[in-house]
């Protein structure tokens, strides 16, 4: 597994690489600007049982180290997505499993002010090339809230299949929530989805 990790993955001016420590002031500054926007899709810890501690929220330092132990063990591959450079925002491979199963799941998100530029289909394209053709995974998932439309419409551009409702699924801002799930096999992308993603732009590019 770990020939496959630390990765740096490009496509132009759109990158992935591995989340660093030294990336704490960016990080920071992205997310403290985007807290409103974000506040809907991110996972929480739901509130603590009587008699528990309540959860405390890690620091960065933390959030790396933990992340960093996840990728060395084969489970997570914690990317930031770059656009020229600059740290806009965050994709991980989660949930990866071998055996039977050979699959993952990919979570992201992106600086509001860099939306709609076509940079988090790029990264998924990207992130599932890497999945499908260096690790040799079977099936890849994302799931979504019904109410993220931009995030629906990036996996449903890609031909993400859309396989139904995970009700109650995630703890995200206060409450459990349902969750859309859309999946694709390597066999359903024989081109490679970057190569797909290029065809789509090609057609109908962003504004």
């Amino acid at each position: 597994m770990n020939a496959f990790w630390p990765v740096e993955l490009q496509d132009g001016p759109i990158g992935l690489r591995p989340i660093r420590m030294r990336d704490q002031r960016s990080w920071q500054e992205v997310s403290r600007r985007n807290r409103d926007w974000l506040r809907r899709w991110e996972a929480t810890v739901p509130p603590a049982r009587a008699g528990q501690p309540p959860a405390l929220r890690p620091t960065y330092r933390q959030m790396v180290r933990f992340l960093r132990g996840e990728a060395h063990a084969g489970r997570m591959l914690p990317f930031v997505v770059t656009y020229q450079g600059r740290l806009v925002g965050q994709l991980t491979v989660g949930g990866i499993t071998w055996g039977s199963m050979c699959s993952a799941n990919i979570g992201y998100w992106i600086d509001e002010a860099y939306a709609g530029r076509g940079i988090i289909p790029t990264v998924v394209a990207l992130s599932v090339d890497h999945c499908f053709g260096a690790m040799g995974l079977h099936r890849i998932e994302v799931c979504i809230r019904p109410e993220n439309s931009p995030s629906r419409r990036v996996v449903e551009k890609l031909g993400f299949r859309e396989e139904g409702l995970r009700p109650r699924y995630l703890h995200i801002d206060g409450g459990w929530r349902d969750h859309l799930v859309y999946a694709l096999t390597v066999d359903e992308v024989p081109e490679g989805m970057l190569a797909r993603w290029h065809r789509i732009e090609s057609h109908h590019p962003h504004k």
